[in-house]
């Protein structure tokens, strides 16, 4: 068993082992496993029935992490995207007044429009044209975005009216118990300890049960049924033209969510070759897959999650992590209790909420993702500039999408501007004007 798993994920090959995989699988599970509770409580606003939506979410989750596995052979998971939920409830069914069942229709059409775009390779050709310095931006970008939401899940940095963002209450327990877990995590990683972030997570969890902040509620518990929002359509309003401007945001929206996530992990897991990704074309097929199967479940867009980068940084380089993360949230499933003591939510105060479990990893990972910025060439201006941008707009838009689109529209630019308009190809062009007339006339 073990040498056939050895030669179908290439694991010594990948230059990685059996426990390896496992264990960072683990990690991503446990990195990513707060979308089995926020997931169901952001749709459930939309009327949606939380249980419901919770079963879709690990269903969803499981089937799309282990379709990446055997089929894109990498170790990256797919869950309902964070973003893109707030849009499904708050812009789609609150502001524009759809029904949460046309919602889903919306995300059911737009799931097959990205699997058409990623059959005919368009996302594949844009992949390729991104240039390698805002590739290499998009990775510490990505880094600085989990870091920044690792802390603010900490309770370290809060939200500030006067400020955007402010130090939070370091004097409470919650946020105590983040800052240990920061500190014992690193201590594990200048130790070189093999699965230091799955450590850091046991550990801290331990601590939080011993001074009462985390509670032990049971280990195993019976899911809920999916019946009402499985297959719960509504195509209606399919001649409505603002319905076909949600699809597009949507479309716009995890198009190039993904695409920054993607080069984001391959960055850091050295998958990238001659600046294309081998077998992308398997990667994206599973992606988009994902968006129009989470639909049918009952849930918001699913797709590539930028959690997979706490077991790329833990070594993993097969699909092996990602059939593991998998199959614990189908485990999640009967051990609700358990997931929930690790991923769930510690109430501060109204609307705001901390992971302080989780986001100790999440801190660290964007640390691990910053290494990749010493591959740009900060003497050559017309490079390094839009991959500057790049870096600060994807943290402090709170968007991969958006933060992407000022290095991709700055790019071409920059380079016209200069005389070095051969240097872009066409479709870095036709990319840039595409971002141009998406915020001109459908920013929502």
């Amino acid at each position: 068993m073990k040498s056939y798993l050895d030669n179908f994920f290439a694991i010594s090959e990948r230059q990685s082992t059996i426990k390896t995989e496992i264990l960072a699988g683990i990690t991503i599970f446990l990195t990513m496993s707060y979308i089995i509770f926020v997931e169901p409580a952001v749709l459930q606003i939309a009327g949606m029935d939380f249980g419901a939506v919770m079963t879709a979410t690990c269903l969803g989750t499981a089937l799309i992490c282990i379709l990446m596995g055997l089929i894109a052979n990498y170790p990256i998971a797919g869950a309902p995207l964070m973003g893109e939920n707030f849009f499904f409830t708050f812009t789609i069914v609150i502001a524009m007044k759809f029904p949460w069942q046309a919602a889903l229709a919306a995300v059911f059409i737009e799931g097959i429009l990205f699997l058409i775009l990623t059959t005919l390779k368009i996302r594949e050709i844009i992949i390729d044209s991104i240039p390698e310095s805002l590739k290499q931006a998009m990775a510490v970008a990505i880094g600085l975005f989990i870091g920044f939401i690792g802390l603010k899940w900490s309770g370290i940095v809060v939200t500030n009216t006067s400020t955007s963002v402010a130090l939070g209450d370091l004097k409470s327990p919650p946020v105590i118990l983040s800052i240990i877990g920061v500190l014992i995590t690193s201590t594990l990683m200048v130790k070189k300890i093999k699965g230091s972030f799955l450590w850091g997570i046991i550990i801290t969890t331990i601590i939080g049960i011993l001074i009462g902040i985390v509670k032990f509620e049971g280990v195993i518990s019976l899911p809920p049924s999916i019946s009402p929002v499985f297959l719960k359509f509504d195509f209606s309003f399919i001649t409505d033209f603002n319905f076909w401007v949600l699809i597009f945001i949507l479309l716009y929206m995890e198009i190039f969510d993904t695409i920054g996530t993607i080069i984001g992990i391959a960055q850091e897991g050295g998958f990238i070759k001659n600046n294309k990704i081998p077998n992308a074309s398997r990667i994206l097929f599973v992606d988009a897959l994902g968006t129009s199967l989470g639909a049918i479940l009952g849930t918001s867009t699913i797709s590539s999650y930028i959690e997979s980068s706490a077991g790329v940084t833990q070594g993993a380089r097969t699909g092996l992590a990602a059939i593991t993360t998998g199959f614990l949230f189908l485990i999640a499933l009967l051990f609700y209790p358990l997931v929930k003591m690790i991923g769930g939510g510690f109430i501060l105060s109204e609307n705001n909420v901390i992971y302080p479990i989780v986001a100790p990893t999440l801190i660290l990972v964007g640390f691990l993702m910053l290494k990749n910025i010493k591959n740009i060439d900060f003497s050559n201006f017309s490079e390094s500039i839009p991959a500057y941008l790049t870096i600060m707009g994807v943290p402090l838009t709170y968007s991969i999408a958006d933060g992407i689109a000022f290095g991709i529209i700055s790019y071409p630019i920059i380079k016209l501007l200069t005389g070095k308009a051969k240097e872009v190809t066409i479709t870095m062009y036709i990319l840039a004007l595409i971002f141009i007339i998406r915020y001109s006339f459908f920013h929502l």
